[in-house]
């Protein structure tokens, strides 16, 4: 399967998929034929971003072999933008295949750190943002980083 064949491959009632074909609005930072990435609506601290691959699939092994080297270039891209549009220190980067998979379409968990931020393990307090302004801010900031 080609990126672009992947990218018509949506699978209906999938939060996600409805999200990367914009059928469901999300505070997205980046969108090409391989991946989406945008907000998480519950993140670990704000700015935490979920990169998806445009095509449905549910775990890792479910992505064509051609398309990981591809998608993970995003991930790559997303973490530096992460860093740089929140200030942060670093990243975390994870994903869950089935298991505290909230959503049945991979997705990879880029979450901004510093350095006694709080987290500890995988132990993932969450927290919300003032509102939709300041969620349409934080992608703002994160998408015009992934242009430096």
């Amino acid at each position: 399967m080609t990126a672009a064949e992947a990218g018509a491959a949506a699978r209906p009632e999938c939060l996600f998929c409805e999200i990367a074909t914009g059928e469901r609005p999300g505070h997205v930072v980046l969108a090409d034929e391989v991946a989406v990435a945008f907000l998480d609506r519950r993140p670990v601290f704000k700015g935490h971003v979920l990169v998806v691959p445009r095509a449905h699939a549910e775990t890792l092994g479910d992505l064509p072999a051609d398309l990981v080297g591809p998608f993970f270039i995003r991930v790559q891209s997303v973490a530096r933008a992460v860093e740089l549009g929140t200030g942060a220190a670093g990243t975390f980067v994870a994903m869950n295949n089935r298991i505290s998979q909230s959503v049945p379409h991979l997705h990879v968990h880029v979450v901004p750190r510093n350095r006694k931020d709080g987290l500890r393990g995988f132990f993932w307090p969450r927290t919300k943002y003032a509102d939709k302004e300041e969620m349409s801010a934080y992608a703002a900031r994160i998408r015009e980083a992934m242009s430096r």
